[in-house]
């Protein structure tokens, strides 16, 4: 059996509380959107997570590779692993000890052997997960929580749309190699999901064919309502898999 396992420095206080913030989440919790939690130890020499093994990695490693073998992420494979990834946050969200996950991200969006079969969330690669720390990821974190520090459910909708963003475009939500005006994602971007015209015009060119003008459109507008300022403007993400499934079905009519 082929497990993950994480080591958290044990001289660390703050290892410790994410040793422990891991243990009290995902070992409290099932769902078959979340990787599981397979077991944990302690000792003066290490702390350790054992996870379930998910064989394709993260869907950051495969959404922006480039010149490379490999078949980009098909249009269809997309949804499917945004689809699977919001249901795992409209879990979290309204289970009876409502969670916030606080550091969605593409890296946090782990793959099964068939990439769409099963998207899963997990643990960051970084040094935080589900935790009261102030911390996130720029370019993923809600307005909200970078200025008030603040946290809400609807700040996981934020980060959510932003990896929606970057499933559009195959872009990432920063890249300092990009031109001044478009390394910030959403700022670039943003705009042009309101405008159907200007809308194609930054949608990923390796999916181009792959979808309808209505489903791409149906997406802009989704990622539009997460990407809300105003926290309280945004969707619930139980809304969010209920759109994103209609959006699968006009898929599922064109075939």
């Amino acid at each position: 059996m082929v497990v993950a396992v994480k080591k958290l420095n044990p001289q660390s206080f703050q290892g410790f509380r994410e040793w422990q913030s891991e243990i009290n989440f995902l070992g409290r919790i099932s769902h078959p959107n979340l990787v599981k939690l397979l077991g944990y130890c302690c000792d003066d020499v290490e702390f350790l997570l054992v996870y379930e093994f998910m064989p394709k990695g993260s869907l950051e490693n495969h959404l922006f590779r480039r010149n490379t073998n490999t078949e980009p992420l098909s249009w269809n494979t997309r949804l499917k692993i945004v689809i699977g990834a919001a249901r795992g946050l409209a879990f979290l969200h309204t289970s009876e000890k409502q969670i916030i996950y606080r550091d969605f991200k593409a890296s946090n969006i782990l793959l099964d052997e068939a990439y769409f079969g099963l998207a899963k969330l997990g643990p960051s690669a970084g040094n935080s997960h589900v935790t009261t720390r102030i911390m996130g990821t720029y370019g993923y974190a809600a307005p909200e929580y970078i200025a008030t520090g603040h946290l809400y459910v609807k700040s996981d909708v934020y980060g959510f749309g932003v990896v929606l963003l970057e499933m559009l475009t195959g872009l990432r939500a920063l890249d300092k190699n990009r031109p001044i005006e478009q390394q910030n994602l959403v700022e670039w971007a943003k705009p042009s999901l309101s405008n159907k015209r200007k809308l194609k015009s930054i949608v990923d060119e390796r999916i181009e064919g792959q979808y309808s003008a209505k489903e791409a459109w149906k997406m802009a507008q989704l990622t539009l309502k997460c990407l809300e300022r105003n926290h309280r403007k945004r969707p619930h993400m139980k809304d969010v898999v209920e759109t994103l499934e209609c959006i699968q079905a006009i898929k599922d009519k064109r075939k």
